[in-house]
């Protein structure tokens, strides 16, 4: 289909607010499978974890019929992540066109699933190569058949209680993930309050492992697409202080009882699938995931850079 004709069925709109997340989600929704990629609890992770970052971000949505089909979020200076309805596959292009106009940096970076062939293919005609170096995303599932019981050794296990938590549930955040080399982890109790108000959060899915002192020393948040019976792990951390005892093992499990309470029949979590990080894969790995997809990121040089 030509370009013309492509950018008359279709409907470009850029992304405006919450309302819009919820447009995003109800694709993810319905495009969901044990494969897909984007759930809807890793949407609004991914949007609200961090206050001030809107700047960064660009994003549109593409609707067929008032349906949305497509969406797209560049951030800075370079990188998209996208979901195209399989059903639209002409609109792959015109997603590449737009996300020319709003990067600015000296190459382009897509990262799609392995699985989404179309995709690919479309990314490579288009001069997109595959990375071969570098970290790299795996996705991990399981069905939650026969979970085992949740010990934390010591520890206490509870749930989130409210909005309360928000500046200790943060804390803990940071210290699992602001580590030496990295850059520090920006999650405020601002912004996991933000968290907290998003749909589809539940304070019954967001777990904790405290130390004697009622100290949060890890964590596990589990979103649930109640309509696909699928959940998702998203975040999954410890303080450094407390690891290589389980304690995130035994978030997880205490999580997954929930989710399974609440409907839950399989579960899916991202590692990082290269050897320079390899902690977080084992962890899920001890308590039943096995590996069944992996993300794929494609570059592409910008002539005259």
């Amino acid at each position: 289909m030509s370009a013309g004709r492509v950018r008359d069925r279709y409907r470009r709109r850029p992304y405006e607010g919450a309302a819009d997340l919820r447009v995003m989600q109800s694709l993810s929704r319905r495009l969901w499978s044990p494969a897909s990629r984007w759930h809807i609890g890793e949407l609004a992770w991914s949007r609200f974890q961090h206050i001030g970052r809107e700047p960064e971000w660009r994003t549109a949505l593409w609707e067929c019929d008032g349906e949305p089909v497509a969406w797209a979020w560049a951030t800075s200076p370079g990188d998209l992540e996208l979901q195209l309805d399989p059903a639209h596959p002409d609109l792959a292009v015109e997603i590449l066109r737009w996300f020319d106009e709003v990067a600015t940096g000296e190459t382009r970076t897509v990262t799609v699933l392995d699985a989404e062939t179309a995709l690919i293919d479309v990314l490579r005609r288009h001069g997109y190569v595959e990375a071969t170096e570098g970290p790299f995303f795996i996705h991990l599932r399981r069905d939650l058949a026969g979970l085992e019981p949740a010990t934390p050794g010591g520890y206490t296990l509870r749930h989130v209680s409210g909005t309360a938590d928000a500046d200790a549930r943060a804390r803990v955040h940071r210290a699992a993930f602001s580590l030496p080399g990295l850059p520090p982890s920006k999650v405020s109790a601002e912004s996991y309050r933000a968290v907290m108000r998003a749909w589809p959060y539940r304070t019954e899915l967001d777990w904790l492992v405290e130390a004697a002192d009622g100290t949060p020393v890890a964590f596990c948040l589990v979103w649930l697409d109640e309509r696909n019976r699928a959940a998702v792990l998203e975040p999954v951390g410890t303080d450094p202080a407390h690891r290589r005892r389980g304690l995130a093992g035994a978030a997880i499990l205490a999580s997954l009882h929930a989710a399974r309470e609440l409907g839950a029949e399989t579960a899916r979590v991202r590692a990082r699938g290269d050897d320079a990080h390899p902690a977080a894969r084992a962890t899920y790995q001890a308590v039943g995931f096995r590996r069944c997809a992996r993300d794929v990121s494609f570059v592409r040089a910008v002539a005259g850079h």
